[in-house]
C-alpha cells in the first residue's frame, strides 16, 4: 500500500470515497466530502493523504488547523478518515492515521484532536483531556493527542466547514 497526499487527479475519486464511505454511517450526516471540499476551497485542509493499492484509491484522511479559545495554536483536528467499504477492518485507516500523526509532528505540530469512536481513537494515544473541550459533546467522543508537552485548555473550535449541512 502506498500513503501519499494526494494531489488534484485525486480529488473526484477522494469525494466519491468519501460519499460512499459515510453513506450508511450512523453517526453522519453524510456530508463528509462536503467538508473536505470546502476545507480544500478554502485553503484550511492542512494535510490530505490518500491510501493505494494497485493503483486504486482505497483510503484517504484529512487534517485541518482547529482553535483553543478562539485562538491559532498549532493543534489540528483529524478528519475524515475514510476507507472504501469493501477494504474496511484491513488497517488502511489505522496506516492513514499513523502517518499523519507522524507528519504532523515533523511539521511541529503541537497536538491533534478527534470526534470518534474512544475504543478505535485510544490505539492512536487519543483520550480525553478533562480541560479540553468540543461544546456539546459528550467527553469520551471528543479526544486529543498531545505532540509535544505542553497542553492546552479551553473551547476548542472546527472550522466552519465541518457545520455544512447537505442542504446548505
Amino acid at each position: 500500500m502506498l500513503i501519499r497526499e494526494e494531489t488534484e487527479r485525486d480529488i473526484a475519486a477522494i469525494h466519491a470515497l468519501l460519499a460512499s464511505a459515510f453513506e450508511t454511517a450512523p453517526h453522519s450526516q453524510q456530508t463528509e466530502h462536503l467538508i473536505v471540499e470546502a476545507l480544500r476551497k478554502t485553503g484550511n485542509l492542512t494535510l490530505s493523504l490518500i491510501a493505494e493499492q494497485d493503483s486504486e484509491l482505497v483510503g484517504c484522511i484529512a487534517f485541518s488547523p482547529i482553535k483553543i479559545n478562539g485562538k491559532s495554536c498549532d493543534w489540528y483536528g483529524l478528519g475524515p478518515v475514510a476507507v472504501t467499504p469493501d477494504r474496511q477492518g484491513m488497517g488502511i485507516g489505522s496506516e492513514l492515521i499513523q502517518y499523519g500523526l507522524r507528519h504532523l509532528r515533523a511539521d511541529d505540530a503541537r497536538g491533534c484532536v478527534v470526534l470518534g469512536e474512544p475504543e478505535y481513537y485510544s490505539r492512536f494515544g487519543f483520550a480525553p483531556l478533562p480541560d479540553l473541550k468540543l461544546d456539546g459533546v459528550p467527553d469520551a467522543y471528543f479526544m486529543a493527542r498531545p505532540l509535544v508537552d505542553e497542553v492546552p485548555q479551553g473551547k476548542v473550535d472546527y472550522n466552519p466547514a465541518f457545520y455544512i449541512t447537505a442542504a446548505n
